[in-house]
């Protein structure tokens, strides 16, 4: 992860970029900087629209710029409060479904409730699927990617078969893991979770063996 505005990162970029999967994160670049970084070799955004410049009409910024490469991902906390529902249907409208990545950011309470919990000497609380420090920002997430997958498809509009790629074959593929893993398919590694139709979880299969 880059800002790519800092000085030298774009020279990192070209440096790694043969080397690992780099992507614009935590930035404060422009639109035109933004290019520059996917010119380098960048072909990922951390955490769409957080911590990052706003789509606008005179300054695009770095979202419009990974929208227009074909060849870069986005991936998404959508965990029903990092990102509004309108915005989440816009960013797979701008990127596609065959780019966009579900995400969880999530924190060590997740899964443990309500309460106060220590993120790196920092205290912070959780109240419902809600996580902040002492000042009202957001922590992180206290959601996983099931969880936000279901809350994709359930109160944001998103197609169920969306929702599943952006969840499984498309991060698979984001990490070069696309032939061994993401999808149900010979040579793939038999990891599974099962569905009901209220896309709870009934069944889960890791390396071919049910645990639950």
């Amino acid at each position: 992860d880059v800002a790519p505005e800092q000085p030298g990162n774009l020279e990192f970029i070209r440096q790694m970029s043969h080397d690992v999967r780099v992507s614009v994160a935590h930035t404060c670049t422009s639109y035109d900087d933004a290019c520059a970084a996917f010119d380098a070799g960048a072909r990922h955004m951390t955490h769409l629209f957080n911590a990052m410049p706003a789509l606008h009409h005179r300054e695009p910024g770095p979202i419009a710029a990974g929208a227009e490469r074909n060849d870069v991902t986005a991936e998404i906390i959508a965990d029903g409060v990092h990102i509004h529902p309108a915005m989440v249907r816009l960013a797979f409208a701008l990127f596609g479904d065959d780019r966009m990545i579900l995400i969880s950011d999530s924190l060590r309470a997740c899964g443990l409730g309500d309460g106060e919990y220590e993120l790196g000497g920092q205290q912070f609380f959780v109240k419902g699927n809600r996580a902040t420090i002492a000042n009202g920002s957001l922590a992180g997430s206290v959601s996983d990617v099931m969880a936000c997958m279901r809350t994709t498809v359930r109160t944001m509009g998103i197609p169920l078969t969306s929702a599943v790629k952006a969840a499984t074959v498309n991060p698979a593929r984001a990490l070069g893991l696309d032939g061994k893993l993401g999808a149900i398919a010979p040579g793939y590694q038999a990891d599974a979770v099962v569905l009901d139709r209220d896309l709870s979880i009934k069944h889960v299969v890791l390396r071919g063996k049910a645990i639950v």
